[in-house]
């Protein structure tokens, strides 16, 4: 268990290349600083222009292949980590909701699947499961509008 998080994000560098930078001690920034710096770091990538030292460190990494209108994605594990999170394309779709009475009614709502690859030598998979569960919980729950206001 790792006490700092330093997130790899996969880069996609014209369909040549996959390269992973890392953000170091992504756990201390809040979403919109993680999302500038996640940008930048994206773009200082694809422009060749980060330092060797850049993809160094990594704990954990996020790919969004759901931007090529992907379903179900199983991505590789970026050695020596022993996760990798895959958010695939959200599009509108029917699922059920409560109806208010204790019943169920459909909705049409934005749904995506999250992917997680993880090492069994090192990550048991209830655990690996439990905390897909809370990353699903929270991106449901969570109220969003305090993150990304001013």
């Amino acid at each position: 268990m790792h006490r700092r998080v330093h997130l790899g994000i996969a880069v996609d560098v014209d369909q040549e290349a996959l390269l992973v930078p890392v953000v170091h001690d992504a756990h201390e920034l809040r979403l919109r600083a993680l999302a500038e710096t996640v940008a930048e770091t994206a773009d200082l990538a694809r422009r060749r222009r980060l330092p060797g030292d850049a993809f160094d460190g990594g704990t954990f990494t996020l790919t969004n292949v759901g931007s090529f209108g992907t379903v179900l994605a199983a991505p590789i594990i970026n050695q020596p980590q022993v996760a990798i999170l895959s958010t695939d394309g959200v599009r509108m779709r029917p699922t059920a909701v409560p109806d208010g009475s204790g019943g169920w009614g459909v909705a049409v709502r934005p749904l995506g699947n999250l992917s997680l690859s993880f090492d069994h030598r090192a990550v048991d998979g209830a655990y690996a499961a439990a905390f897909l569960a809370d990353v699903r919980a929270t991106l449901q729950d969570r109220d969003w509008s305090v993150e990304v206001v001013g």
